[in-house]
Protein backbone atom coordinates (compact mmCIF):
# COMPACT_ATOMS: atom_id res chain seq x y z
CA UNK A 1 0.00 0.00 0.00
CA UNK A 2 1.46 3.57 -0.98
CA UNK A 3 -1.20 5.59 1.12
CA UNK A 4 -3.41 5.34 3.88
CA UNK A 5 -5.49 7.01 6.09
CA UNK A 6 -5.54 5.40 9.58
CA UNK A 7 -8.93 7.21 11.05
CA UNK A 8 -8.21 10.61 10.75
CA UNK A 9 -9.37 13.59 12.41
CA UNK A 10 -8.69 16.75 11.14
CA UNK A 11 -9.99 20.25 12.43
CA UNK A 12 -9.76 24.20 11.53
CA UNK A 13 -10.05 25.50 15.12
CA UNK A 14 -13.45 24.42 16.77
CA UNK A 15 -14.70 23.30 13.46
CA UNK A 16 -14.42 19.30 12.96
CA UNK A 17 -13.97 18.83 9.37
CA UNK A 18 -12.56 15.11 8.84
CA UNK A 19 -14.15 12.40 11.00
CA UNK A 20 -12.65 9.07 11.54
CA UNK A 21 -11.47 8.93 7.97
CA UNK A 22 -9.56 6.33 6.34
CA UNK A 23 -8.42 5.90 2.96
CA UNK A 24 -6.06 2.98 0.80
CA UNK A 25 -4.44 3.60 -1.95
CA UNK A 26 -2.05 1.00 -3.19
CA UNK A 27 0.52 1.72 -6.09
CA UNK A 28 -0.37 1.69 -9.48
CA UNK A 29 -4.43 2.72 -8.97
CA UNK A 30 -5.95 5.58 -9.71
CA UNK A 31 -8.44 7.05 -6.70
CA UNK A 32 -10.95 9.08 -7.30
CA UNK A 33 -12.38 10.92 -3.94
CA UNK A 34 -15.96 12.46 -4.77
CA UNK A 35 -18.24 14.89 -3.16
CA UNK A 36 -20.11 17.98 -3.02
CA UNK A 37 -18.72 21.78 -1.64
CA UNK A 38 -17.37 21.77 2.26
CA UNK A 39 -17.29 17.94 2.45
CA UNK A 40 -13.88 18.00 3.41
CA UNK A 41 -12.17 16.83 -0.29
CA UNK A 42 -9.41 19.96 -0.19
CA UNK A 43 -9.24 19.41 3.35
CA UNK A 44 -8.14 15.57 2.91
CA UNK A 45 -5.76 17.06 0.13
CA UNK A 46 -3.79 19.51 2.58
CA UNK A 47 -3.65 16.59 5.43
CA UNK A 48 -1.69 14.59 2.46
CA UNK A 49 0.35 17.38 2.09
CA UNK A 50 0.92 18.47 5.11
CA UNK A 51 -0.52 22.02 5.31
CA UNK A 52 -3.26 20.41 7.41
CA UNK A 53 -2.02 18.34 10.66
CA UNK A 54 -4.60 15.76 11.75
CA UNK A 55 -5.81 16.23 15.38
CA UNK A 56 -5.92 12.47 15.30
CA UNK A 57 -5.21 9.27 13.50
CA UNK A 58 -2.17 8.32 11.12
CA UNK A 59 -1.08 9.17 7.57
CA UNK A 60 1.11 6.03 6.28
CA UNK A 61 2.88 6.42 3.14
CA UNK A 62 4.99 3.62 1.99
CA UNK A 63 4.74 2.10 5.24
CA UNK A 64 5.94 5.42 7.33
CA UNK A 65 3.75 7.61 9.30
CA UNK A 66 4.36 11.44 8.01
CA UNK A 67 1.35 13.20 9.63
CA UNK A 68 4.36 15.35 11.84
CA UNK A 69 6.78 15.67 8.57
CA UNK A 70 6.79 19.04 6.62
CA UNK A 71 5.62 19.29 3.10
CA UNK A 72 8.48 19.80 2.00
CA UNK A 73 10.04 16.00 3.15
CA UNK A 74 6.94 14.70 1.43
CA UNK A 75 7.62 15.97 -1.60
CA UNK A 76 10.67 14.77 -1.54
CA UNK A 77 9.96 11.44 -0.56
CA UNK A 78 7.66 11.41 -3.69
CA UNK A 79 4.47 13.14 -3.23
CA UNK A 80 3.97 16.00 -5.48
CA UNK A 81 0.30 18.06 -5.56
CA UNK A 82 -1.48 19.59 -9.01
CA UNK A 83 -3.37 22.66 -6.82
CA UNK A 84 -6.66 23.57 -7.16
CA UNK A 85 -6.83 26.47 -9.73
CA UNK A 86 -3.42 25.72 -11.13
CA UNK A 87 -1.33 28.09 -8.56
CA UNK A 88 1.12 28.53 -10.80
CA UNK A 89 3.48 31.94 -10.62
CA UNK A 90 1.78 34.17 -13.23
CA UNK A 91 5.06 36.54 -13.74
CA UNK A 92 7.22 33.57 -14.41
CA UNK A 93 8.03 32.09 -17.95
CA UNK A 94 6.35 28.51 -18.24
CA UNK A 95 10.09 27.39 -18.11
CA UNK A 96 10.55 28.75 -14.72
CA UNK A 97 7.43 26.99 -13.66
CA UNK A 98 8.34 23.69 -14.55
CA UNK A 99 11.91 24.34 -12.99
CA UNK A 100 10.22 25.33 -9.55
CA UNK A 101 8.52 21.71 -10.22
CA UNK A 102 12.08 20.53 -9.09
CA UNK A 103 13.44 22.79 -6.56
CA UNK A 104 14.31 20.12 -4.79
CA UNK A 105 16.20 18.14 -6.78
CA UNK A 106 19.96 18.67 -7.99
CA UNK A 107 20.27 19.89 -12.05
CA UNK A 108 21.57 17.30 -13.97
CA UNK A 109 20.42 14.60 -16.71
CA UNK A 110 17.61 13.59 -15.13
CA UNK A 111 16.22 17.17 -15.07
CA UNK A 112 16.34 16.66 -18.55
CA UNK A 113 14.89 13.76 -19.05
CA UNK A 114 11.88 14.70 -17.09
CA UNK A 115 11.66 17.95 -18.85
CA UNK A 116 11.53 15.81 -22.33
CA UNK A 117 8.79 13.74 -20.66
CA UNK A 118 6.64 16.85 -19.74
CA UNK A 119 7.41 18.48 -23.55
CA UNK A 120 6.00 14.94 -24.85
CA UNK A 121 3.00 14.44 -22.59
CA UNK A 122 2.16 18.26 -23.03
CA UNK A 123 3.43 19.51 -26.96
CA UNK A 124 1.70 22.78 -26.06
CA UNK A 125 4.03 23.77 -22.75
CA UNK A 126 6.81 23.06 -24.94
CA UNK A 127 5.45 25.73 -27.76
CA UNK A 128 4.57 27.96 -24.90
CA UNK A 129 7.71 27.43 -22.77
CA UNK A 130 8.71 31.11 -23.02
CA UNK A 131 5.35 32.74 -22.85
CA UNK A 132 4.65 34.59 -19.38
CA UNK A 133 2.75 31.60 -17.36
CA UNK A 134 -0.63 34.01 -16.13
CA UNK A 135 -1.47 35.15 -20.05
CA UNK A 136 -1.91 31.10 -20.53
CA UNK A 137 -5.43 30.09 -20.89
CA UNK A 138 -6.98 28.15 -18.35
CA UNK A 139 -6.29 24.64 -20.08
CA UNK A 140 -3.15 26.01 -20.55
CA UNK A 141 -2.59 26.55 -17.36
CA UNK A 142 -3.83 23.17 -16.08
CA UNK A 143 -0.97 21.52 -18.41
CA UNK A 144 1.87 23.84 -16.70
CA UNK A 145 0.56 23.13 -13.24
CA UNK A 146 0.33 18.72 -13.88
CA UNK A 147 4.10 19.50 -15.69
CA UNK A 148 5.30 21.36 -12.77
CA UNK A 149 4.11 18.22 -10.32
CA UNK A 150 5.89 15.53 -12.71
CA UNK A 151 9.13 17.32 -12.90
CA UNK A 152 9.04 16.08 -8.98
CA UNK A 153 9.09 12.90 -10.63
CA UNK A 154 6.50 11.87 -7.46
CA UNK A 155 5.27 8.47 -7.27
CA UNK A 156 1.74 9.52 -6.05
CA UNK A 157 0.30 12.55 -7.75
CA UNK A 158 -2.17 14.02 -5.67
CA UNK A 159 -4.82 16.17 -7.98
CA UNK A 160 -7.45 18.99 -6.10
CA UNK A 161 -10.06 19.66 -8.86
CA UNK A 162 -8.10 19.32 -12.48
CA UNK A 163 -11.25 19.79 -14.13
CA UNK A 164 -12.47 23.01 -12.94
CA UNK A 165 -13.13 26.07 -14.86
CA UNK A 166 -12.11 23.94 -17.96
CA UNK A 167 -13.88 23.62 -21.51
CA UNK A 168 -14.82 20.24 -22.18
CA UNK A 169 -12.49 19.54 -24.56
CA UNK A 170 -9.67 20.25 -21.87
CA UNK A 171 -11.42 18.10 -19.28
CA UNK A 172 -11.33 15.48 -22.19
CA UNK A 173 -7.68 15.93 -22.28
CA UNK A 174 -6.43 16.60 -18.93
CA UNK A 175 -8.19 13.20 -17.66
CA UNK A 176 -6.56 11.62 -20.97
CA UNK A 177 -3.09 12.75 -19.99
CA UNK A 178 -4.22 11.39 -16.09
CA UNK A 179 -4.59 8.17 -17.80
CA UNK A 180 -1.00 8.03 -19.33
CA UNK A 181 0.80 9.73 -16.58
CA UNK A 182 -0.78 6.49 -14.87
CA UNK A 183 0.34 4.11 -17.07
CA UNK A 184 3.98 4.92 -17.22
CA UNK A 185 3.73 4.27 -13.26
CA UNK A 186 2.53 7.05 -11.13
CA UNK A 187 -0.21 6.67 -8.61
CA UNK A 188 -2.80 9.37 -8.75
CA UNK A 189 -5.22 10.22 -6.39
CA UNK A 190 -7.61 12.19 -7.83
CA UNK A 191 -10.04 15.25 -5.70
CA UNK A 192 -12.78 15.84 -8.41
CA UNK A 193 -16.65 17.16 -8.77
CA UNK A 194 -17.27 15.75 -12.28
CA UNK A 195 -17.83 12.10 -11.06
CA UNK A 196 -18.95 11.31 -14.46
CA UNK A 197 -15.46 11.75 -15.69
CA UNK A 198 -13.54 10.81 -12.72
CA UNK A 199 -15.39 7.33 -12.52
CA UNK A 200 -14.93 6.81 -16.04
CA UNK A 201 -11.17 7.02 -15.42
CA UNK A 202 -10.14 5.35 -11.68
CA UNK A 203 -9.72 1.92 -10.59
CA UNK A 204 -11.37 2.94 -7.00
CA UNK A 205 -13.71 5.55 -5.38
CA UNK A 206 -14.53 6.82 -2.17
CA UNK A 207 -17.76 9.57 -1.63
CA UNK A 208 -17.43 11.74 1.14
CA UNK A 209 -20.35 13.92 2.87
CA UNK A 210 -19.94 16.50 5.97
CA UNK A 211 -16.16 14.75 6.45
CA UNK A 212 -17.38 10.98 6.24
CA UNK A 213 -16.78 8.43 4.40
CA UNK A 214 -20.09 7.35 3.26
CA UNK A 215 -19.77 4.86 0.06
CA UNK A 216 -16.55 3.79 -1.48
CA UNK A 217 -15.96 0.72 -3.84
CA UNK A 218 -14.56 0.12 -7.48
CA UNK A 219 -15.55 2.53 -9.84
CA UNK A 220 -17.85 0.17 -11.90
CA UNK A 221 -19.82 -0.10 -8.69
CA UNK A 222 -20.32 3.09 -8.04
CA UNK A 223 -21.38 4.26 -11.13
CA UNK A 224 -24.01 1.43 -10.49
CA UNK A 225 -25.20 3.01 -7.14
CA UNK A 226 -28.33 4.57 -7.66
CA UNK A 227 -27.82 7.19 -4.77
CA UNK A 228 -24.39 8.05 -6.67
CA UNK A 229 -25.91 8.18 -10.34
CA UNK A 230 -28.92 10.07 -9.11
CA UNK A 231 -26.94 12.68 -6.95
CA UNK A 232 -23.88 12.88 -8.62
CA UNK A 233 -24.03 11.80 -12.29
CA UNK A 234 -27.47 13.69 -12.94
CA UNK A 235 -29.53 11.13 -13.09
CA UNK A 236 -33.26 10.77 -11.49
CA UNK A 237 -34.55 7.83 -10.91
CA UNK A 238 -37.97 7.67 -12.80
CA UNK A 239 -40.66 5.88 -10.65
CA UNK A 240 -42.65 2.69 -12.65
CA UNK A 241 -46.25 3.47 -13.54
CA UNK A 242 -48.96 1.72 -11.77
CA UNK A 243 -50.74 -0.88 -13.66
Amino acid sequence: MLLEFRHIDTHYGDLHVLKDVNYEINEGEIIALLGGNACGKSTTMKTIMGVVRPTRGQVIYDGQPIERLPTAERVRRGIAPVLEARRLFPRMTVFENLEMGAYLRKRGPEFDQDLDRVYTLFPRVKERRNQIAGTLSGGEQQMVAMGRALMARPRLLCMDEPSMGLSPLYVEQTFDIVQEINRQGTTIFMVEQNANMALSIANRAYVLQTGQVVLSGTASELRQNPLIREAYLGEMQVAQPIV
